[in-house]
């Protein structure tokens, strides 16, 4: 038997703007059956905003599908791309709670959680945070945000081994006497106000995040220098400070050991290493856990997607 595809395409039904406070506004979207079985999709990044093929992880026929663009990116509001933007108050802890006041605006008991790469992340947090308004976790990609992944995204000592070329270029935006943090190098030009240093730095960042996305190379997608430097300034933002998260956190399992999930990871995934993943399916071992051989990073890869639709299948 093949692989499994995804759903057709599909488009919202309901759309609209959560009023988070402090001039924070959300823009979240619903699909598929309205009186299906409630599912959430967390987008990665931090920053990336959600896609129109997002939708297609689910059965339209099965689940009431929300997804939603997490603060400052996407069509949320205010962009980090814009100028003067602060992101104070953009946390992870700030993005668990703009999840839970969604579910309340939509009238949704529990869901099943849905994240991938930095939404593995996330929905680790949520999950663990409010369980009893999970009912099912699916993971791909798994992030887990600790000291171990930023020594392998952002030094010479990890993915920069595979990537020699796109490391020089990432490496070398900065100026030697800065390279000794790179994250911190690049936090200042991205936050910089003149555009002469924060796009070509935005550039830079996102070629590097990108280059490794999946097992055989893509072009980077047509994105504008506003998307571009809102989504650098938030991943900048996030990982200067170690995603907000204590070294190991999301790997204490007990708050979501009751949960149905599925982990899956490409067995050569350069963004998100396959030991991630491991170490969850270790601390979770009731959770089911995949290791596909033949992928990288993305989740459209045809065995990771074949896998994932195998799991929101299952769960419908």
């Amino acid at each position: 038997m093949g692989y499994r595809d995804f759903y057709p395409p599909i488009e919202p039904y309901e759309t609209g703007m959560l009023d988070l406070g402090d001039g924070q506004e959300l823009y979240w979207e619903v699909c598929g059956n309205p009186d299906g079985k409630p599912a959430v999709f967390l987008h990665g990044g931090p920053g990336g905003g959600v896609l129109p093929a997002q939708r297609r992880f689910f059965d339209p026929e099965a689940y009431r599908i929300v997804l939603f663009d997490q603060r400052n990116c996407g069509r949320s509001r205010p962009h980090a791309g814009d100028p003067g933007v602060s992101l104070e108050a953009n946390t992870t802890w700030h993005l668990v709670e703009d999840i839970e006041r969604l579910r309340q605006a939509l009238g949704i008991e529990r869901w099943l959680v849905f994240g991938g790469s930095w939404g593995s992340t996330l929905a680790l947090a949520y999950a663990r945070r409010h369980p009893e308004r999970v009912s099912e976790l699916v993971l791909r990609g798994v992030y887990l945000a600790g000291a171990a992944n930023a020594t392998w995204a952002f030094t010479g000592a990890g993915a920069a081994c595979l990537f020699p070329a796109e490391w020089a270029a990432f490496r070398d935006h900065i100026p030697a006497g800065e390279r000794d943090d790179l994250v911190a190098a690049y936090h200042r030009r991205l936050f910089d106000p003149d555009p002469a240093v924060h796009v070509p730095a935005a550039w830079a960042w996102a070629a590097w995040e990108l280059s490794a996305n999946t097992l055989l190379p893509v072009p980077l997608p047509p994105l504008s220098d506003r998307e571009v430097v809102g989504f650098s300034r938030i991943e900048a933002h996030y990982f200067r400070q170690a995603c907000f998260l204590d070294e190991g956190e999301l790997l204490d399992a007990d708050p979501i050991r009751h949960i149905p999930g599925v982990i899956v990871n490409g067995r050569y995934d350069i963004k998100t290493p396959p030991e991630a993943a491991w170490d969850l399916h270790l601390a979770w071992p009731e959770a089911e856990f995949h290791m596909v051989e033949d992928a990288g990073h993305a989740g459209a890869e045809p065995g990771t997607l074949h896998r994932l639709i195998e799991a929101t299948d299952r769960f419908r």
